[in-house]
């Protein structure tokens, strides 16, 4: 016996799965739309709404929703419903224009539109361009970057160094180790004006240098704990004189995996000659391009952001003193960073990220 509420029967007609296609196809259609395009071709394809639910990872009650809402007002029922207030002045057709020529043209005069000069092609206020770009969140003016991984054994690095972070092995410390290298001792030509009611601290923009230096780093995934040093130049001298510091500080009964990039100084034939004589090391490298996956990336930005990037320098001196510190009192209060996604996660995002900025709608 059928128990629970009766899922509603649909049925598409030619013009509206051509448009349903277009909506959810498209890559640079609204995404809550192409959203609630595929919810509908999936429930008249015939799939349950739990299944569809499980597919689009939205809850079951949102394919209720707008199962309901299509077979009641069909493809009008997929668009947002009026709100209360002043009834708005532009119509449907001149939103949709707006919105596809910011999303498919570019200005002739410049690399973005603004919303005057999208404005005064479309031939509305730019108060009017305004209210629909914040209406479906574009930002124009707004850039971010990625960098994509080809490394041909991406899937197996991934798997290999996330499984020691979710599962480490027994009687075994997991580092991650990394150089910051060329690191600035930075001196501003003028004092510093400090913070006061009303006004921010101020700095003169320009500086002086004093020199670099690299920070060579281990960071225990477990505990949080950090083993550091500084060194004035970054080559696989020096990195091997760190793995003498590491191979100092880990207990001879414990086994070391080191997760690390694919830098030069880490396989040359000095390191290789090292390795041999310690078999207790295992190294996992990174896949190329990939430097989020080194858990002591985050640290190095917290160094930056704490210690750093507001602090002036008059000696190389000075500035490796002052990491030595930051690395002491860190160490006082370890806390490692919690580690959630799994290789199945990371991999599935990356799929679905090529997917969408695939141009091909498949």
């Amino acid at each position: 016996m059928r128990t629970g509420r009766p899922t509603a029967e649909l049925k598409l007609e030619q013009h509206e799965q051509e448009a349903l296609e277009n909506w959810a196809r498209r890559p640079k259609s609204a995404q809550a739309l192409a959203l609630r395009a595929r919810i509908i071709l999936l429930c008249a394809a015939g799939e349950t709404n739990t299944r569809v639910a499980a597919e689009l990872r939205v809850t079951k009650q949102t394919v209720g929703k707008w199962r309901q809402r299509f077979v009641g007002k069909r493809l009008d029922g997929l668009l947002d419903e009026p709100r209360p207030g002043t009834p708005r002045k532009l119509s449907d057709q001149e939103v949709e224009r707006v919105l596809a020529r910011t999303l498919e043209t570019l200005p002739t005069d410049a690399t973005h539109w603004s919303t005057r000069s999208l404005a005064q092609a479309c031939g509305l206020s730019h108060s009017s361009v305004h209210r629909i770009w914040r209406a479906f969140a574009l930002q124009p003016h707004r850039t971010e970057t990625f960098k994509l991984s080809k490394d041909p054994l991406f899937i197996d690095k991934v798997r290999d160094i996330v499984g020691l972070y979710l599962n480490p092995p027994d009687r075994a410390l997991v580092l991650c180790v990394d150089e910051k290298s060329q690191i600035q001792a930075l001196d501003r030509t003028q004092p510093l004006l400090p913070m006061r009611p009303g006004q921010a601290e101020r700095r003169a923009h320009d500086y002086k240098r004093h020199g670099t230096t690299s920070l060579f780093a281990a960071f225990d995934v477990k505990t949080g704990r950090l083993i550091g040093e500084c060194h004035r130049r970054h080559r696989s001298v020096e990195f091997r004189n760190f793995l003498d510091t590491i191979d100092a500080a880990v207990p001879q009964r414990f086994e070391v995996h080191l997760v690390l990039d694919n830098y030069g100084t880490h396989k040359t034939p000095l390191i290789h000659r090292w390795l041999v004589k310690r078999p207790r090391f295992h190294l996992h490298f990174t896949p190329t391009g990939t430097s989020w996956i080194n858990q002591v990336e985050r640290w190095f930005a917290l160094l930056t952001e704490k210690r750093l990037r507001r602090s002036a320098f008059r000696s190389t001196r000075e500035l490796e003193s002052a990491i030595r510190d930051y690395i002491q009192q860190h160490n006082q209060q370890p806390k490692p960073f919690r580690w959630t996604k799994t290789a199945d996660d990371i991999l599935a995002s990356v799929a679905r990220f090529c997917v969408r900025t695939s141009d091909t709608g498949h």
